[in-house]
């Protein structure tokens, strides 16, 4: 079998699958199709089991479903929708995903329900810095896709493409605060198991909701877009040879929303500070480039991309209460991982790496807290 393109993995097959039923399946939903050899797990998302097949003509497929067993959130693993989106993008057009063929709902085929679609052979970075790449030329024209490729996602009409009715279209921030703030309260209450002692309040978090409700986008023409919930860079796929996106992958969490948030989310890395070796932040395990000059930047800096998007989608350089959307990221960031802290200290995640949480979410919520001070100190709400 051929080595994987950066970023790309697979393997022997960690979840059992029936594979005699999936040819049985798919036989009857793709034309001709045969399983030519075993299937294998891939690397494209952590979360769904995730199968490379191969058909005897040599075509590739990946085929996602949700995990066995009973799970813990009904809305988590959510492949139906994520069947949905990518279809009704793969018929509009502009925002390149890979094409679908098949979405069984019917759990008795696969244990779950499960879809399947092409396979995109291409690269993935995992380092926002893409050091696979030697010139800075390259680099800048991937950065500069994945910004064309954001903005002609939140270009897109969602009543249009089919998507009207995706998610809520009331203002986003206001309800993702409500929402993370009480998933936050439950988890510092959590206590440990072995200690007695609660997983803790995220570091500034009254202050963080207060500033929050002023300071947030509260409506306005950019709310109800089509957004992914979790763009960055390792969740596109680039072109074998040339600098630009074949694939966005990984869209269980898109939604119905405000643009920012997928925006600030991609740029976190440019508002990390280095606090380890080689730009890799010990708080949040993400890269860390907030302190390096933009001349030795090996990508675009932050402010370059800002501009790039704001010119693609006709926005106003610097966007509006910007600084609340970077914070927001962090704070987002903050309880997601005082969740894994909490469900280790209830030994859900017993990994050594799960129990590193207790001190990373802190870190992280003292980040949300920064970034508002250095915002103000260099002063404006608006840019950073």
């Amino acid at each position: 079998m051929a080595q994987p393109a950066p970023g790309v993995e697979y393997g022997p097959i960690r979840t059992p699958l029936d594979q005699a039923a999936v040819e049985r399946y798919l036989s009857q939903h793709i034309p001709a199709f045969h399983l030519a050899s075993s299937i294998n797990s891939h690397s494209v998302n952590r979360d769904n089991p995730t199968y490379l097949l191969t058909s005897t003509k040599g075509t590739q497929y990946v085929l996602r479903k949700k995990p066995p067993g009973k799970l813990v959130s009904q809305t988590a693993h959510a492949i139906e929708r994520e069947y949905r989106i990518i279809e009704a993008l793969g018929k509009e057009g502009s925002v390149p995903v890979p094409k679908v063929y098949a979405l069984c709902l019917d759990a008795s085929v696969l244990g779950t329900p499960f879809y399947v679609m092409e396979y995109l052979k291409g690269r993935i970075f995992t380092d926002v810095r893409m050091p696979e790449l030697k010139s800075k030329e390259e680099r800048r024209a991937c950065w500069l896709s994945i910004i064309q490729t954001l903005a002609s996602l939140h270009s897109l009409s969602a009543k249009e493409i089919g998507l009207g009715d995706f998610g809520s279209t009331a203002p986003f921030y206001p309800r993702q605060i409500k929402s993370l703030t009480k998933v936050s309260r439950a988890q510092a209450a959590v206590k440990d198991l072995e200690t007695g002692k609660p997983v803790g309040e995220i570091p500034g978090i009254d202050f963080l909701l207060e500033w929050y409700a002023k300071e947030t986008p509260n409506g306005g023409k950019r709310e109800g877009s089509v957004i992914h919930g979790d763009f960055k860079c390792d969740n596109m796929i680039f072109h074998p040879t040339e600098p630009r996106v074949i694939g966005v992958l990984d869209w269980e969490l898109s939604t119905l929303g405000h643009p920012y948030s997928d925006l600030s989310n991609l740029l976190q890395p440019f508002y990390i500070p280095k606090q380890g070796e080689g730009g890799v932040s010990q708080a949040s395990h993400l890269t860390a480039l907030r302190d390096i000059p933009p001349s030795l930047l090996p990508i675009p800096d932050a402010q370059t991309l800002l501009q790039e998007y704001c010119k693609l989608v006709g926005e106003p350089y610097p966007l509006p209460r910007w600084t609340a959307c970077v914070s927001f990221a962090f704070f987002r960031l903050a309880v997601i991982t005082q969740g894994i802290a909490a469900r280790s200290a209830q030994g859900q995640a017993s990994s050594a790496k799960a129990k590193t949480y207790a001190t990373i979410f802190p870190q992280i919520g003292e980040l949300a807290v920064d970034t508002i001070r250095r915002a103000g100190e260099e002063g404006g709400r608006g840019r950073l």
